[in-house]
């Protein structure tokens, strides 16, 4: 066997070695933050002329790079001789740093790696959608949808978009499919492509069985949101042939394209019906609504037919787009001023008949505030004119005064609390869409105890009760259990208060776009009462706090005579069919039940299990109240052993644990009726609770 090339005292193999070693020294002392020392494997070199010498090891560590950029050797630990590379076996792993040295370089010193949050860009995309898609359901603004979706700057994700709208549709009311089908027309070639758009719907396509899980017509609303992308011309007749050759034969997907083909498409009169299937606008596009609003208004100028405008407006079926009838005939007034008379009138008939409400007349003045420097260059006289419409507009009683209040400069806007409150309403809306889709009370309560902001819990409420209205009863009743679970774990009751006074107030708007919102908010006042969320002379504070011409307090006369109907409980815990969680009753008597078996010489790990059961953390601490109260009636301190064994598992908490013992001591007048050494008991108990570290110090 022949042996291998040498050159030198080293073989071709020993040489690559050290051409690694070398390469890997340089780039460790270039690095001002390179650690102190590279552990390789050894380099043997033969001494001597080539009989059996000794082998040496080779240490990168004793290889550095010198102040003038040159590598050399330095000697270290005082072994070997002058110019040598150290001691000959060097096998010491560890390479300690002498900063009294005087060859000690700073950037020989280990570094620390420092952690950093990984977004990812997908799902901060998602979030973003959401939320624009939820304002987009509020307002009705397509153009202010457009410009926030162009101003993600991530076009390449907008198939994403697409996908979201039309599932976030799907679950609503034909309101809100409406909308989306008028959205995704009004976004086609501007800002979404042909080719995303289509990626979106075969999307929806693939996810369909996980969307039947939610949604039981999912397979049907979905062909006809695909069957109206073909009528409105943003989705190609091919699509459908191409996506039936992409999807599995097991797809449900199919099934969709054979719905969307036989059902629509096939259909006599099918674009009229498609069109026409949600009862919106018989889809005109949003330039063709504004076309009409223009033409409209300029009829209205030459006739001053008000009555005749009146119903105009009313017969493009676009409520959520009212804002722009009061843009554009504002800017017709100031272009002829002396239509300005007629303008106002209509507008004021308009609010009146409510027809165009307060929320949507705002919104149009603010619009036309923003822009009033761009329309300055057509209509010189623009601000000054715009500035005497408004005083006349506000004593006329159809312009909300806190308009003027909003008119902010752009240094306001960008004050500390002000994007608190923006960015707080944006994350509770994400917060409540993931717990419509999760059923999770406890993630959502993390979630709000992570934002850290009590002193918005009212708008969250408000937020809550508004975006279950205009859902199905599956959500409505778990915003209910959701106010019980508040109630008792982190929302006071002047935050519960305050919030329905809120809905009340702008109970007008609501029933503008959900037709039974009064009615729906009555049962959620009177559900509230008997989950005890609401004490019943809570009703009549909230009333005397609205005002006088509110309509709000038809709402709670209704709620009052909800709660005081025979058999009220038990209708109003069914009144949304029950829904996904327990009733608070329901709950209550589990517990009760638990700790009578428990008392009666149960097993303690059989009772923490049923605890467990439950499946109801947030309400742990009515474990503990009525563990109390039990122990009180029966003389027993069994049940203080149960409550030590749950506190030591972690099964209940300290905050659940001095929230029972709070609730007991609220009732104490009350338990004394009954039990006349009460208080006497109860400071026993607490005692006992502060030995074993059951209470927070605030206790």
């Amino acid at each position: 066997m022949a042996s291998p090339k040498k050159e030198g005292f080293l073989t071709e193999e020993q040489r690559e070695m050290l051409k690694i070693a070398t390469q890997n020294a340089e780039v460790l002392s270039s690095s001002p933050r390179s650690p102190s020392k590279m552990v390789l494997p050894e380099l043997h070199i033969k001494g001597g002329g080539g009989g059996g010498g000794r082998a040496t090891a080779v240490g990168v560590r004793h290889i550095r790079r010198s102040h003038s950029g040159k590598l050399v050797r330095v000697k270290k630990d005082g072994a070997g001789g002058k110019g040598t590379w150290g001691k000959l076996l060097d096998t010491n792993p560890v390479s300690r740093i002498d900063r009294n040295d005087p060859n000690y370089d700073s950037g020989e010193e280990p570094y620390e790696l420092v952690g950093a949050t990984v977004t990812n860009p997908i799902d901060d995309y998602k979030k973003s959608a959401a939320t624009i898609i939820e304002e987009y359901f509020t307002t009705g603004d397509v153009e202010l949808a457009a410009t926030e979706l162009r101003d993600l700057g991530s076009d390449e994700y907008h198939h994403l978009f697409v996908k979201k709208l039309v599932s976030m549709a799907m679950d609503r009311h034909d309101k809100e499919k409406e909308m989306t089908s008028v959205l995704l027309s009004a976004l086609y070639a501007d800002v979404i492509s042909s080719g995303q758009i289509s990626q979106g719907f075969f999307m929806l396509l693939e996810s369909i069985d996980d969307l039947a899980l939610d949604i039981l017509d999912a397979v049907d609303v979905l062909a006809l949101f695909i069957a109206r992308a073909v009528v409105d011309e943003i989705l190609p007749p091919a699509f459908l042939k191409k996506a039936m050759r992409t999807l599995s034969e097991s797809s449900t997907g199919l099934q969709v394209i054979q719905t969307a083909e036989k059902s629509y498409l096939s259909a006599p009169h099918h674009a009229e019906l498609v069109e026409r299937r949600w009862g919106g606008t018989t889809h005109i596009t949003v330039e063709e609504v504004k076309r009409k609003m223009t033409e409209l208004l300029r009829e209205y100028n030459e006739h001053g037919d008000t009555v005749e405008a009146c119903r105009c407006i009313r017969e493009l079926g676009v409520s959520f787009f009212h804002h722009e009838v009061v843009k554009r005939a504002l800017i017709l007034a100031m272009e002829i001023q002396t239509s300005e008379h007629l303008i106002l009138k209509l507008l004021r008939e308009a609010s009146e008949e409510c027809l165009i409400s307060p929320s949507q007349m705002t919104r149009g003045f603010s619009r036309l505030a923003e822009s009033l420097d761009d329309l300055s260059l057509d209509i010189p006289t623009a601000k000054s004119l715009f500035q005497t419409i408004v005083p006349k507009a506000i004593s006329d009683g159809w312009l909300d005064p806190s308009f003027l209040k909003s008119k902010v400069s752009d240094e306001e806007h960008r004050d500390e609390g002000y994007e608190k409150l923006r960015k707080y309403k944006e994350e509770a809306v994400i917060i409540i869409h993931e717990y419509f889709l999760s059923d999770d009370i406890p993630e959502l309560i993390r979630s709000l105890e992570d934002l850290a902001a009590p002193e918005y819990n009212p708008i969250f409420i408000k937020k809550l009760i508004t975006l279950a209205m205009d859902r199905k009863h599956r959500e409505k009743e778990m915003a209910s259990v959701l106010l019980s679970a508040l109630s008792m774990e982190l929302f006071s009751g002047d935050d519960i208060v305050n919030g329905f006074i809120m809905l009340l107030e702008s109970a007008e708007d609501t029933t503008l776009d959900i037709l039974d919102a009064s009615d729906e908010l009555a049962l959620f006042l009177a559900r509230a009462v008997i989950d005890d969320v609401l004490a019943p002379l809570n009703l009549e504070e909230i009333s005397n706090k609205l005002p006088c011409i509110c309509s709000g307090s038809e709402t709670v006369r209704i709620a009052r005579s909800l709660v005081s109907a025979r058999h009220s409980g038990e209708r109003l815990l069914r009144c949304w069919g029950g829904g996904t969680g327990w009733a608070v009753e329901d709950a209550k008597d589990k517990i009760i039940k638990l700790l009578e078996e428990y008392d009666s010489g149960g097993d303690v790990g059989e009772a923490c299990q049923c605890i467990r059961d439950l499946g109801m953390p947030f309400f742990n601490h009515e474990v503990v109240k009525k563990a109390i109260v039990m122990a009180m009636e029966k003389k027993k301190d069994r049940l203080l052993e149960l409550l030590q064994e749950c506190f030591g598992e972690g099964l209940i908490t300290i905050n659940q644990m001095t929230k029972g013992l709070s609730r007991v001591r609220d009732g104490l007048d009350d338990l004394a009726l009954d039990i006349p050494d009460a208080e006497q008991k109860f400071l026993l108990y607490v005692e006992h609770a502060r030995r074993h570290g059951w209470l927070l110090a605030s206790f």
